[in-house]
């Protein structure tokens, strides 16, 4: 199974139209489109039930302390650890294509709804729901797509791996408020193929 991207190449730096944070030269960071990227795949196994997405960030900060502190950086040497960006499950057997921004056009403060998702599929939250638990005016429950904000002052640029599998169940043994990890867990047995593609991203000017 193949997959591609009409938003962004392999290896290649994902354009801040499908960012949650833009460089801002006065703030360092401001709010970007959020825009889902655009996927497509081919070469797909015989006996495909759905389809099922997943967005993650591996070389997310295992600790906070130097995250976005001003006079300080995070440093290449730090423990990294995963970020979950999207988790889409059940998309239709007969897809091919993912739009750029069918699934996400803008930031939504508080999170998007969920877990309905366009073209019948359903959506988990993102691991932005526990970034921006003790923030008043964004915490919520982050449905769906949000994209790259890594922290202004990391020492490294971030990678953005899209990973989609084809799965032999129409419908994911996952209920309710299910997060990346869930989906990890419940596609084990299922996964009849996957591919994935991976972009970089980084808000601090000295790395990108």
């Amino acid at each position: 199974m193949k997959l591609t991207s009409n938003s962004f190449a392999e290896g290649q730096k994902i354009p801040g139209e499908f960012a949650f944070g833009i460089h801002d030269a006065v703030h360092h960071v401001s709010l970007g489109n959020n825009r889902n990227p655009h996927l497509a795949w081919s070469e797909v196994p015989e006996g495909v039930k759905s389809f099922v997405v997943i967005c993650h960030d591996p070389d997310a900060p295992s600790k906070d302390d130097d995250v976005n502190q001003e006079g300080r950086s995070v440093p290449a040497s730090l423990e990294r650890a995963v970020f979950f960006h999207w988790a889409l499950v059940d998309l239709p057997a007969d897809l091919r294509e993912i739009a750029a921004g069918e699934f996400s056009r803008e930031v939504t403060p508080r999170g998007k709804s969920g877990p309905s998702a366009p073209r019948g599929a359903r959506r988990g939250i993102n691991d932005y729901t526990n970034w921006f638990a003790n923030d008043y005016d964004m915490r919520g429950d982050y449905y769906g797509y949000d994209g790259p904000c890594p922290p202004w002052n990391d020492e490294i640029p971030h990678r953005y791996v899209f990973t989609l599998y084809a799965v032999d169940v129409e419908r994911l043994p996952v209920k309710g408020r299910f997060s990346g990890a869930d989906v990890r867990a419940a596609l084990q047995g299922h996964i009849l193929a996957e591919a994935s593609l991976t972009g970089i991203y980084s808000l601090n000017p000295a790395v990108s």
